[in-house]
């Protein structure tokens, strides 16, 4: 005789209740925080929380999670040496790697990327820190969800039910939140009329977030070797990791990838990425377009900000665009795509199957500015045809 399945809401039944996160810290402070911060969302359930990777994969055997915050530097087995075996036991599981902001970290992360994690999270370097961040409390909760709700989606299982949440007049409550299937689906997906001749662009801007670096890292694969225009990227992450994730572009395209430099001249066939907490703008000075770092203020709560790059690169180059638009949280990018379209440019976005989080693509794929709406796995092709003038 079968024993019976979990119930609704049980920790091993799939798809119901609360996301089910693990989470592994070889602090048991910082574990307890986390832990704290999670499950004061009441869409979070933690079922479990170990000190590192052998504690995990026991773990997992009887109580499989769907998001995993997983800590980097850990005793006895650490994140990277856990991270295949724990994809390989729960091959569904959307890992989430958090290391302190170092640059051998970011490395790490970067790597973890392509060994199966779905993401990554700057954790503040001390316990003080840790403590006062809400930045960091936020994001997380924020990823955790967002992973969650992309793992049931792609699964055809229910999201968290809606949960009555004390009113934020009451003392000590939170004000209400929507849940990431409300945030991160604007409507329907409506393209844009198509011209009657697409300009032949002499640029391409990319902006992405949440899920960003892979979906980036897709494109580039396909793009490899065959690009001479020159490429600009809007990546919302810390400077320490921008820099490392220019380096995997560099890898993944064949082209020269860095950090854009103030002052420097863009030029074909190489590859700028906007570094962390700098906007990067185009300016045309002399004749030559100018790459612009600057610390204006935050731009749909983030800098660097796709808007004012995708706006720059629109008054530099007039109609002669080609944008694309990634997975991402929000709508950063929605009114600067607009600025693109109103001149004459182009635009392309990733779907929301196949996006982490279709905030940013689904805010410009539902404001009928997108020629095109595509999987990632399309949009390297995609591109290759805009760039020669051709609308997919």
């Amino acid at each position: 005789m079968s024993s019976p399945s979990p119930g609704p809401g049980a920790p091993g039944a799939p798809g119901s209740g609360p996301y089910k996160v693990m989470v592994v810290d070889d602090s048991a402070v910082i574990r307890g925080l986390i832990r704290r911060w999670l499950e004061e969302d009441p869409e979070i359930q933690v079922i479990a929380a170990v000190g590192n990777g052998v504690q995990a994969l026991q773990q997992v055997a009887r109580t499989p999670p769907e998001v995993m915050v997983l800590d980097i530097e850990m005793p006895e087995m650490d994140g990277m040496t856990a991270l295949p075996q724990l994809v390989r036991a729960v091959p569904d599981v959307r890992v989430i790697m958090a290391s302190t902001l170092t640059a051998r970290n970011a490395q790490i992360s970067m790597e973890a990327l392509a060994k199966g994690a779905a993401d990554y999270i700057p954790k503040p370097s001390s316990q003080k820190d840790l403590h006062g961040s809400d930045f960091f409390r936020n994001e997380l909760r924020e990823k955790v969800k967002a992973h969650g709700a992309q793992k049931r989606r792609r699964a055809g299982q229910p999201q968290p039910s809606p949960v009555a949440r004390p009113s934020a007049s009451a003392p000590g409550a939170a004000a209400p939140a929507a849940s990431p299937a409300a945030r991160y689906m604007p409507g329907q997906v409506v393209l844009r009329p198509r011209p009657p001749v697409m300009p032949k662009p002499d640029v391409l801007a990319i902006g992405s977030s949440t899920g960003g670096p892979q979906a980036l890292f897709a494109v580039f694969e396909v793009l490899k070797n065959q690009v001479k225009v020159p490429i600009l990227i809007t990546q919302h992450m810390p400077g320490t990791f921008t820099a490392i994730l220019a380096e995997h572009i560099a890898k993944a395209s064949g082209a020269p990838c860095a950090e854009g430099k103030d002052g420097e001249v863009v030029e074909g066939g190489k590859i700028y990425v906007a570094p962390g907490d700098w906007h990067m703008v185009v300016a045309v000075e002399g004749g030559k377009k100018v790459i612009r770092l600057n610390q204006d203020p935050p731009e749909n709560f983030c800098r660097p900000a796709v808007d004012p790059m995708f706006r720059s690169i629109c008054a530099a180059y007039g109609p002669k665009v080609l944008s694309v638009v990634l997975t991402g949280m929000g709508q950063d990018g929605l009114l600067g795509g607009k600025k693109i379209i109103e001149a004459g440019g182009t635009m392309l976005a990733q779907d929301e199957a196949s996006s982490v989080v279709w905030g940013m693509p689904g805010a410009v794929a539902t404001a009928g500015i997108c020629s095109a709406v595509l999987p990632i796995k399309d949009m390297g092709g995609a591109v290759l045809k805009g760039l020669q003038g051709i609308l997919p």
